[in-house]
């Protein structure tokens, strides 16, 4: 009966989307509203379309008799005064799904777990919420253990799966605290933080869906790889109006894909470098060193030095931003050397006062203007400049990096030097978000580009006018095409319409002020990431989420009181996950001695199963490193059958152990731009962030220490992304914690 319901309105909704997308002309009213009805319809059929897989998923018998379906979105019987035949999930009616336990069953008697496939049901598990039955009964305190277990002990596929049948009460509560202010979710790994973010999301858009369907949400991960990862978990949830996208993709335009050295993203992670993006501005509103030369007609006009201060000061006190202060400073100049102009050709042969009056000025004015060198000489001063102009210029120069950035020691300065062509990184990104906050947006190339445009479509339609029009009488009584609607309007009404979503038009839109957002891994993000995220969200309406023990990058942050206190004070709340659903308690209990040595007053979170398989190590000589890998390969595989492997490897080894696994498993995946469809990948920690696997061989972990700035917290994170099984192959010493785990023989 579901699925024939979720068919109808299906077919409902294509038919409507349909009878839209054909409506045309109108007035500019009837427009908007055709388009904002076609966004309306095709989000909604997308949202039908993305549910089928687990539809209904739960049941509640409560003690009142009254019985409640509860799944992935609301259907209602139009034929019974809309009785709902499904809660959704995010309903508050739905909550004792996820929150009722024997000894507080909040009205509920029996909660029922209903797994399917396609549309046929598989299994149905019974939970009876009775104390005295519940009473002898071994639990750990969750919710729907059964269901629970059976999905943490699944394989892994590649792609995330929602947790929507197995929300346990502390995840609950921070799924469903208040969208207004920012909210820190702290916790260890395996703990579901990003699951919760991305069930948050889904709640969020569900009780708040008028004022965020327009604004849109923001999800911010740490690479790509991650994205494509956690990509199937909103539309699983009925959501795909979701932004999700890196630091590195938050300036429209701009990929930063390029690669460098940690200390040179640490240095453009400092908050000092919005001063020195402040200061390379100014620097590029210049003045002569004495007097300029500047040719006009048959002579040469003479700007000094004083002159173009006063112009520069007025264009500087104006408050605009540099590229639209520009104009200021030219009217400056022009008005002085047009009254040099004035003085030459205008004064008394007999020494009398000059006989030129305003409206010769005005004229010697716009002749300054349209002259291609004067023009050019006054803008080599106040140049209009791109945000990536700016930072091409001011790496590429050794001596406008020293001007712009003296609080930097002379080898900091010496580290931002590149070259020109060098591709962008993700920590510029932030840079250039700074640079166009202060140089502005240059807009008259896109006017004069809008304009030809409009009159292209506008030559167009008197084209087809005349056509219209032609071979009939010239006759005053018949109406012709030209008597019923001109050119311009026939122009208007045919003009290509675009139907982007609020996702789409946010990522193309770098001012676009988002209605909440969420930044997964979010110890990673420099001080200057945090100006960039804190742009996109005025409304300080957002979800962080992160764990301060698992920080790698050397920009990054161990206290969360230290990134927001500039933005919001002390006005942040903390909400702490602390059970570990992913990592079983043999592999958490050596990450908790490694821990000790992070951070001794962190507590490790507490793993909820044991699967009786202790990890293991090997030592290995160098040369039998590649033989002994893809052996360990292959019996990681064997032991868990369909799931999947990672091996964990260090940045410099990387190519090299990748290039010794597609040796031996041609299908394997290495590095970070891989889709994850494969059964073996091969990545450093930094790209495994997030992410989990069934199996994980670490590889010289002693290297992955020493080669990272922060190496016992990337050790950290590498021994926590395994579901089931973790080893280690190692040819040198391994760090302490390392030295407990069960020896394995060549």
């Amino acid at each position: 009966m579901l699925y024939g319901r979720l068919d109808e309105l299906r077919e409902r909704t294509s038919t409507r989307l349909s009878q839209v997308l054909q409506q045309t002309g109108g007035t500019p009213q009837a427009r908007s509203e055709r388009d904002a009805a076609a966004t309306m319809y095709a989000d909604r059929l997308a949202q039908l379309n993305a549910v089928e897989h687990g539809l209904c998923f739960g049941r509640l018998d409560l003690d009142t008799g009254e019985r409640r379906y509860i799944g992935r979105l609301g259907i209602y019987d139009e034929n019974a005064d809309y009785e709902p035949l499904l809660m959704d999930w995010r309903a508050p009616a739905a909550r004792p799904f996820y929150l009722a336990t024997a000894a507080s069953p909040d009205g509920v008697r029996l909660r029922r777990h209903i797994r399917t496939r396609d549309r046929s049901v598989t299994a149905i598990e019974d939970e009876i919420l009775d104390l005295e039955a519940a009473k002898d009964t071994p639990h750990h305190g969750l919710a729907s253990e059964a269901a629970l277990m059976a999905a943490l002990n699944a394989h892994r596929t590649g792609r995330m799966r929602d947790i929507v049948e197995t929300i346990q009460a502390e995840q609950d509560r921070v799924i469903r605290a208040g969208h207004q202010g920012v909210l820190v979710v702290q916790g260890g790994p395996g703990t579901g933080k990003t699951a919760v973010a991305l069930h948050r999301a889904a709640y969020l858009l569900y009780t708040h869906r008028r004022e965020l369907s327009q604004r849109g949400v923001l999800i911010v991960g740490p690479n790509a790889t991650f994205l494509r990862y956690i990509s199937q978990v909103l539309p699983s949830l009925g959501e795909t109006g979701v932004l999700l996208c890196t630091v590195g993709e938050l300036y429209p335009g701009i990929t930063a894909r390029g690669t460098e050295p940690p200390e040179v993203a640490e240095i453009k992670g400092r908050a000092v470098m919005a001063e020195v993006i402040r200061a390379a501005v100014r620097d590029r509103q210049r003045v002569p060193e004495d007097v300029m030369s500047i040719p006009f007609e048959h002579e040469v006009l003479r700007l000094d030095r004083r002159t173009a201060e006063r112009a520069r000061e007025r264009a500087r006190r104006s408050r605009r931003l540099h590229n639209q202060a520009q104009e200021i400073f030219i009217r400056e100049v022009i008005n002085a050397l047009a009254r040099q102009v004035a003085d030459r050709i205008g004064a008394d042969v007999f020494g009398g006062p000059n006989l030129l009056d305003a409206e010769d000025l005005a004229d010697i004015r716009r002749e300054l203007r349209e002259d291609d060198q004067v023009m050019a000489a006054i803008e080599e001063l106040w140049p209009i400049l791109t945000p990536e102009q700016l930072l091409r210029d001011l790496f590429a120069d050794p001596d406008r990096i020293a001007s712009a950035a003296p609080q930097l020691t002379p080898d900091e300065q010496a580290l931002l030097h590149r070259s020109p062509d060098s591709e962008w990184t993700p920590a510029d990104v932030p840079l250039l978000d700074e640079a166009a906050e202060l140089l502005g947006e240059d807009d008259r190339e896109a006017r004069i580009r809008a304009e030809r445009e409009r009159q292209r479509r506008v030559d167009y339609a008197e084209g087809v006018l005349e056509i219209m029009s032609r071979d009939i009488e010239d006759d005053p009584e018949i109406l012709m095409a030209f008597d019923l609607i001109d050119a311009d309007e026939l122009a208007e009404r045919h003009r290509e319409e675009e139907y982007l979503t609020v996702a789409e038009r946010a990522a193309a839109d770098r001012r676009w002020a988002f209605g909440h957002v969420i930044v997964d891994e979010a110890q990673e993000l420099s001080p200057m990431a945090w100006r960039t995220i804190m742009r996109r969200c005025p409304s300080r309406s957002m979800t962080l989420v992160g764990d301060v023990a698992q920080t790698g990058a050397l920009e990054g942050t161990s206290s969360w009181g230290q990134v927001l206190s500039p933005y919001v004070a002390d006005r942040w709340r903390l909400e702490e996950l602390t059970v570990n659903y992913r990592t079983p308690a043999e592999i958490m209990e050596v990450a908790a001695e490694l821990l000790t040595e992070l951070d001794p007053p962190l507590e490790p979170p507490r793993s909820v199963r044991a699967t009786g398989v202790p990890p293991w190590r090997q030592r290995v000589t160098r040369r039998a490193l590649p033989e002994q890998l893809a052996k360990a390969v292959v019996t990681e595989l064997a032991e868990i059958g369909e799931g999947m492997l990672a091996v964990l490897a260090p940045q410099q080894r990387l190519d090299e152990l990748g290039h010794i696994i597609e040796s031996a498993f041609p299908d394997a995946a290495v590095g970070e731009h891989t889709d994850l469809d494969s059964r073996v990948v091969v990545l450093t920690v930094r790209q495994a962030k997030g992410l989990e696997f069934d199996s994980v061989i670490i590889v010289e972990p002693g290297q992955i220490v020493e080669e990272s700035p922060r190496g016992l917290n990337d050790l950290y994170v590498a021994l926590t992304r395994a579901t089931q099984r973790l080893g280690v192959l190692h040819t040198g010493s391994v760090p302490r914690a390392l030295r407990r785990l069960r020896p394995r023989k060549e």
